[in-house]
């Protein structure tokens, strides 16, 4: 009876701490601190697979028959490419650097924007192996030169300057290499000139924007770095009518963001100047698939639809077929639809991302869907090339965020949209 009698008191116990003591449903939820994510293919996968025509190109293929197969119901034609393009090689800086090492080369340094007029004075020359340096400073940015002995010479304040340099257009003289240093990163350019202007932001305030006016026939053409030089002729050659026809369709039109006609980065196409066309061994073999598709002095072949140049959209690689513009960007384009890429999937041509696997963290898969934290996540739908359309990630509270696929894969980081959830 004694052990019937503890056996009801312990049960009795029990009851009323639950009762009086309710554990909530967040404590027994588990938290995953990393999410992992397994998948294919690196970028938004739209229109030309930079990988795919690496391997097409191995396979015997002209720059020709690569676009054609990347973009539909196109022409690749000549067409007018001598205009000059405004390229940013410096966005929201608050400090930057310029320097020559160039023998007997010069840079010049003028106040205000003197786009093409040669009737300008400088305010100072700057000569071989000086540094000028720009400093924000509120609304106002401070040059100074620091001479090669050690002196420093303060120029005037202000918010917008010209850059030019010897072996130019725009200066006779000896060729020089100008190189522009932002943080620890030094990239050289050559052709053009230089702007400097500062421009008021909706949250950082004032910041300046550094751009290279260059012409986009050649100058331009020959600083872009999206694949290596040493790649088959025929992709090469297709990259640069692709980079030239996407290049022009933003001519015309200057954004005050930036102040220029297009970003020299990923948010356009990567423009790193002289650095690429000086390039040990493979350098010149850029430069010669660019000129090898100019048509004259003044034009170049580009891909056209309906006899204008198309918004040449390209990636490294796809998850075994190209997205559509479509399903990237809600937007239908004619050309822009989703054709098989089997060689993105090829280990042999695609080494890093023919299949990856990365780990994210609770607290960016969180951000992500604006949620204090996720316990949970779904695909709830895919596009018919594979892309993760929707994924929805539930709370501990209950709460269900769905986004796309794309926003996700930009906010947490993933190589591509092509991705499964890995238990």
């Amino acid at each position: 009876m004694r052990i019937f009698k503890r056996l009801f008191l312990f049960i009795f116990l029990f009851f009323f701490a639950v009762a009086t003591h309710p554990v909530s449903a967040q404590a027994d939820l588990t938290f995953p601190t990393v999410f992992n994510f397994q998948g294919s293919g690196y970028g938004h996968g739209v229109g030309m697979s930079q990988i795919g025509a690496r391997a097409q190109a191995m396979e015997g293929r002209t720059a020709s028959q690569i676009l054609r197969y990347y973009y539909s119901y196109v022409t690749v034609e000549p067409f007018r490419d001598d205009q000059m393009l405004r390229v940013n090689i410096g966005h929201l800086l608050s400090t930057f650097s310029l320097r020559t090492d160039t023998p007997l080369g010069q840079v010049q340094i003028i106040a205000g924007d003197a786009k093409d007029s040669l009737l300008v004075e400088p305010l100072r020359v700057m000569p071989t192996k000086a540094q000028m340096n720009f400093t924000l400073l509120g609304d106002l940015a401070f040059p100074t030169i620091l001479a090669p002995d050690g002196t420093v010479d303060s120029l005037p304040s202000g918010t917008t300057w010209t850059i030019r340099w010897t072996g130019t257009r725009y200066l006779e003289g000896s060729p020089t290499i100008v190189s522009f240093v932002n943080g620890k990163v030094a990239t050289k350019y050559r052709y053009g000139q230089i702007q400097v202007k500062l421009v008021k932001t909706a949250v950082l305030g004032y910041r300046i924007e550094v751009t290279n006016t260059v012409r986009l026939h050649d100058e331009y053409l020959w600083g872009i770095g999206e694949v290596p030089s040493s790649w088959p002729s025929a992709s090469l050659q297709a990259q640069a009518i692709a980079s030239r026809t996407y290049a022009l369709s933003k001519v015309g039109s200057v954004k005050t963001s930036c102040d220029c006609n297009i970003y020299g980065s990923s948010q356009d196409q990567a423009f790193v100047g002289y650095s690429k066309e000086s390039e040990a061994t493979y350098g010149k073999l850029w430069k010669a698939a660019v000129t090898s598709t100019s048509t004259d002095d003044t034009t170049g072949l580009a891909i056209l639809f309906n006899s204008e140049p198309i918004g040449a959209y390209y990636s490294s690689s796809s998850g075994g077929i190209t997205e559509s513009s479509r399903n990237a960007w809600g937007t239908a384009l004619t050309y822009a639809i989703s054709v098989p890429d089997p060689w993105s999937l090829d280990p042999n041509y695609n080494s890093r991302f023919a299949k990856w696997v990365r780990p994210v963290t609770q607290a960016l898969v969180a951000s992500a869907f604006g949620l204090p934290d996720v316990v949970t996540l779904q695909v709830v739908a895919r596009n018919s090339s594979g892309t993760v359309a929707k994924i929805m990630g539930t709370s501990s509270g209950g709460k269900k965020v769905t986004i796309t696929g794309v926003i996700f894969q930009s906010r947490t980081k993933l190589p591509s949209a092509w991705f499964e959830i890995v238990s």
